[in-house]
């Protein structure tokens, strides 16, 4: 047996706050099977075809079968899925009016082909209508394409939020030298990284971002702490008690806090973290919204987030918050014409 502080230091504990899977060194699994059937009823249903045959609409997915699951190995973060499923689909010739229907079916959706090469299959039911077939063939089979690569997204950035724990390294260790900051929008001005550390004793960063929404800063202010909107650009249930202590909860608990400082159409000041960080340790968010005429520029300083986290960090504020975002705007925009 190794002298103590002698041992292989992927097995050495003691500075881990949680004392587990040191340097994510331990192979690590979690199950998306369920998040992904959920995932891909969403972005597959409702899909609209129009041209000049006509206009079809993907209705339910009548069969999900397979499952699908992410392993952390090594601080590396490894996909396996295999699905099989069956599409309903119905249309409108649009010169005599006739209405068809059928069925898409992707007999081997897995992380063994591209989605490019994945066997999409068409089919209809008996009788005329083939103009409307050839649309799903085409068009058709584009649209569910781009569905799947949504899918394929979501399932690499926001199903595995948090999965990579903090590495160990010696706290106060600096940045390498080139490390320069990825910001969001408007990023020529963004603040360099600095290195803090908050919670337990582990290597953090500060993440900068700014982005811009077509909206008022009241607006905008409401979409973070009224809890039917935060439901709305989640798109899963959520706990929200705006008010200073209120504790914050997103994406089927994959993101909790509290709310530390609420100023109306100003500020908002968290406390954040991922599931998968460890126990106690807390990010502080503060969200600045900027007035800017008929727009609102929003201001995000994230400071405490594990090292190993930045990246996952950035893009779960990009995809999960900031475009979700947009897309309810938008959406809000669209019904009031």
């Amino acid at each position: 047996m190794a002298k103590w502080g002698e041992g292989d230091p992927r097995w050495i504990v003691e500075e881990r706050a949680d004392a587990t899977n040191v340097n994510n060194w331990h192979w690590t699994e979690r199950d998306a099977t369920s998040w992904s059937k959920r995932k891909l009823k969403e972005v597959l249903e409702g899909l609209v075809v129009e041209g000049e045959a006509g206009r079809c609409e993907i209705g339910d997915l009548k069969h999900v079968e397979g499952e699908a699951s992410c392993n952390s190995r090594k601080g590396k973060l490894i996909f396996f899925y295999e699905w099989n499923l069956r599409l309903s689909w119905r249309g409108t010739v649009k010169e005599s009016g006739e209405k068809h229907k059928g069925s898409v079916e992707i007999p081997n959706l897995s992380e063994e082909n591209e989605v490019d090469d994945t066997e999409i299959n068409v089919s209809k039911k008996k009788g005329e209508g083939d103009v409307l077939k050839d649309l799903m063939r085409t068009e058709g089979t584009t649209k569910v394409r781009e569905a799947l690569r949504d899918y394929l997204k979501a399932l690499k950035t926001e199903f595995t939020l948090g999965m990579i724990l903090p590495t160990k390294a010696p706290v106060g260790q600096e940045l390498p030298a080139d490390r320069k900051p990825s910001g969001n929008t408007l990023q020529d001005s963004v603040p360099p990284q600095s290195l803090d550390t908050v919670g337990v004793k582990i290597p953090t960063v500060r993440i900068f971002m700014r982005e811009m929404f077509n909206s008022p800063a009241d607006e905008l202010y409401s979409i973070f702490t009224k809890k039917e909107l935060v439901q709305k650009f989640s798109k899963c249930p959520a706990v929200i008690e705006a008010e200073k202590g209120g504790k914050l909860q997103m994406f089927e608990g994959c993101v909790s806090g509290e709310y530390t400082e609420l100023v109306p159409s100003q500020r908002i000041v968290l406390k954040w973290r991922c599931r998968s960080w460890p126990d106690e340790h807390y990010a502080t968010v503060a969200l600045t919204f900027k007035d800017a005429a008929a727009q609102t520029e929003l201001q995000l300083e994230c400071k405490g987030v594990p090292v190993s986290a930045e990246e996952s960090t950035r893009q779960c504020w990009k995809k999960q918050y900031f475009e979700e975002i947009h897309i309810l705007l938008q959406q809000s925009q669209d019904s009031m014409e």
